[in-house]
C-alpha cells in the first residue's frame, strides 16, 4: 500500500489539522483511508475491535511519519456505548471532530434459508446500526458547534447489485445507500455533507483467501470491465477527495469505485 505524500506536501491543504474518526480502520479500506488522511496532516482516530495492539501501534507510527497525528480506540460501533467511547477519545485527544467515516463492516456467507437470526443481526448490527450511530453522534457534534462537518459512509457495489448467499450484507448496504441520501437531504441546509463510497472487488485482507485461488481471481476479474481487482488506495483517494473542499458542492452522492462492474459487463461488445 503506497501513499505518495510527504510531511511537507499535501494534496488538500484545507484538510491539514482537521480531525477525522475512521471506524474499522485497522486494515483494508479503513487503514488506507486513515493513512491517506495522515499524509494530509490530519488528526486520525483509529477504531478497531479485534486487531492486535501492535498492529495499531504500527499504523499510528506510519500516520505520524507521514505528517499526521493518530490515536487508537477499541470499541464496538454497533453499540451506543462503543460509539460514545470513540467520540470521547477524539475529543480527549484532539478537541474536535471535523469528519466521521463510518467504515466498519463485515459479511457472513450463508444461504438465506439457513442463516440464523443471530448471524443476520450480527451483520446489520455493525454494517447498518453502526452507520446510524456514528452519523447520529457526528451530526450532534456538528450542530452543537455550528460546524459544517463531513460524514462519509462505506457501502458496497452490493447496495445495488444482488449477492446471493450474502443477503444480510447486501441488505445492510442497500440500507446505507438510502440512509446516506436521506440524511444528506435532511442536513444539507445546515452545511453538513454526507456521502458514500461503494467499492467493488479489492485486494483486502477479507478477500485474501478468496483471491489466493487463481480460478476465483480469474472469474472475478472476468466480471470487471477493467479486468483487474482494485487496491484499497483507490478507495482512499476517492474518500479523501470527497471530504475535501474540492468536493464542497457534493452531498448525498454514492461514488462507485469498482472498475466498472456496476455497468453490466455482460453487455460488453454489444451483447444482449
Amino acid at each position: 500500500m503506497t501513499i505518495n505524500h510527504t510531511k511537507d506536501s499535501t494534496r488538500y491543504p484545507d484538510l491539514r489539522g482537521k480531525t477525522a474518526v475512521v471506524t474499522g480502520s485497522s486494515s483494508g479500506i479503513g487503514e488506507a483511508i486513515a493513512r491517506h488522511m495522515g499524509s494530509e496532516a490530519m488528526c486520525v482516530v483509529i477504531n478497531y475491535i479485534n486487531a492486535d495492539e501492535k498492529v495499531i501501534d504500527g499504523l499510528i507510527y506510519l500516520i505520524e511519519q507521514s505528517g499526521g497525528r493518530a490515536v487508537g480506540i477499541r470499541a464496538d460501533v454497533g453499540t451506543e456505548a462503543g460509539v460514545q467511547a470513540i467520540y470521547d477519545k477524539a475529543i480527549e485527544a484532539f478537541g474536535d471532530i471535523d469528519v466521521w467515516v463510518n467504515n466498519a463492516g463485515f459479511e457472513i456467507q450463508s444461504e438465506t434459508h439457513e442463516t440464523s437470526y443471530e448471524d443476520w443481526q450480527r451483520v446489520l448490527h455493525v454494517d447498518l446500526d453502526g452507520v446510524f450511530l456514528g452519523t447520529k453522534i457526528a451530526v450532534q457534534h456538528f450542530l452543537k458547534h455550528n460546524k459544517k462537518g463531513n460524514i462519509l459512509n462505506t457501502s458496497s457495489i452490493h447496495d445495488i447489485i444482488p449477492w446471493p448467499t450474502y443477503a444480510s450484507y447486501a441488505t445492510a448496504k442497500a440500507g446505507v445507500l438510502m440512509f446516506t441520501k436521506t440524511t444528506a437531504l435532511e442536513y444539507a441546509e445546515r452545511g453538513i455533507r454526507i456521502n458514500a463510497i461503494s467499492p467493488g472487488a479489492l485486494e483486502t485482507p477479507i478477500n485474501a483467501q478468496r483471491f489466493a485461488d487463481p480460478a476465483v481471481r480469474a472469474d472475478t476479474e472476468g466480471m470487471i470491465p477493467m479486468k483487474k481487482v482494485g487496491d484499497p488506495v483507490d478507495v482512499a483517494n476517492a474518500a479523501v477527495w470527497l471530504i475535501s473542499n474540492e468536493a464542497s458542492y457534493i452531498t448525498g452522492t454514492t461514488l462507485y469505485i469498482d472498475g466498472g462492474i456496476t455497468l453490466y459487463n455482460e453487455f460488453q461488445g454489444g451483447r444482449g
